[in-house]
């Protein structure tokens, strides 16, 4: 089952898509209320949807041509949605970072980027409760910096690159007692500055603060154990970079319960009706493959798994120069 939400004279409209074909959901005014009753309620979001009833029947891909998709879901206030993330996480992660933060030549020792990816092929893993090791993790932003399906992520004028990231994000409600709620799964395009990130390592934090995108829709229950999508570039309406990207525990060093873990660990992340994106990394990049992106090239990440591929356009803002503060 997937939900989704689209954009309508009205406001918002929450669409569920299953075996029958996708259709409005009576009575929800959103993702997020839907969510916060089952949380509320301690039932299964997909429960309480399939509770509402059979809403009007939806064409989806008509309303992606149109541009009313919307966030599948999103926070009523946007600073409380955080979009964070974690890297090194895939088995074919390490190869892309390691040779933008190579040292030089002839030094037989680990970039820190290697010495991260072993420590979670070592111990990403936990058997039981146990805790496993942590992974890298870095801030995105807030909801401000989230992007619908659809609409232009759009680089700041300073920005030495914008490339795109196909990743699995986790779609994550905090309930009133402070327990983190999984709503479900959902493609995210963690869009990032690698031009900046090969500088040097420590400009990371720098290279991701940008926007990012995820969805349409968002898968409930579980994730894919082996998840297969393809991640692509079209410039003009041709096709410019096209690669397999795999996702899931089957092609990870971490597993998704240990990444949890270790964003919710902290109490900051665990404020009652707070949302979170939290993307779990990739290993595909077109920046690796030696490709640099140009404004009006479009992503796209598509996984079946998933429901309708990410899609949206690339631009760059005009540089604004030097931020200037006001004494008061």
């Amino acid at each position: 089952m997937f939900l989704s939400q689209v954009t309508t004279p009205s406001g918002l409209q929450v669409v569920v898509r299953d075996a029958a074909g996708a259709r409005t959901v009576p009575g929800a005014g959103s993702t997020y209320a839907l969510a916060a009753e089952a949380a509320a309620t301690r039932r299964s979001l997909a429960d309480l949807v399939m509770d509402r009833g059979r809403g009007e029947p939806v064409d989806l891909p008509a309303l992606a041509a149109e541009g009313r998709l919307a966030l599948p879901v999103s926070h009523p206030d946007p600073a409380h949605m955080h979009l964070t993330g974690t890297g090194l996480t895939h088995l074919g992660s390490a190869a892309a970072r390691d040779a933008m933060h190579a040292k030089l030549a002839g030094e037989e020792v680990l970039t820190d980027s290697m010495k991260m990816f072993r420590m979670g092929l070592d111990g990403g893993r936990p058997a039981g409760d146990s805790i496993g090791a942590q992974p890298e993790w870095f801030y995105k932003g807030n909801g401000h910096v989230a992007v619908a399906p659809g609409q232009p992520l759009v680089a700041p004028g300073f920005a030495g690159d914008g490339g795109e990231e196909p990743e699995l994000a986790g779609i994550y409600l905090i309930a009133d007692d402070g327990t983190p709620c999984r709503l479900g799964f959902a493609l995210a395009n963690e869009f990032s500055d690698h031009v900046t990130e090969r500088v040097n390592y420590l400009w990371l934090a720098h290279s991701k603060l940008r926007v990012a995108s995820f969805g349409p829709e968002i898968r409930l229950g579980s994730c894919p154990e082996d998840v297969r999508g393809t991640s692509r570039i079209r410039r003009g309406g041709a096709i410019v970079w096209e690669k397999p990207f795999l996702s899931g525990e089957a092609n990870m060093s971490h597993s998704l319960a240990n990444l949890e873990h270790h964003h919710f660990k902290y109490r900051l992340f665990r404020q009652p009706g707070d949302l979170h994106v939290h993307m779990f990394g990739t290993a595909t990049l077109s920046f690796a493959d030696g490709l640099l992106t140009e404004p009006g090239d479009v992503f796209e990440i598509a996984a079946p798994d998933f429901g309708l591929p990410l899609v949206n356009p690339l631009a760059f803002a005009a540089d604004e120069g030097p931020v200037r503060v006001r004494p008061l």
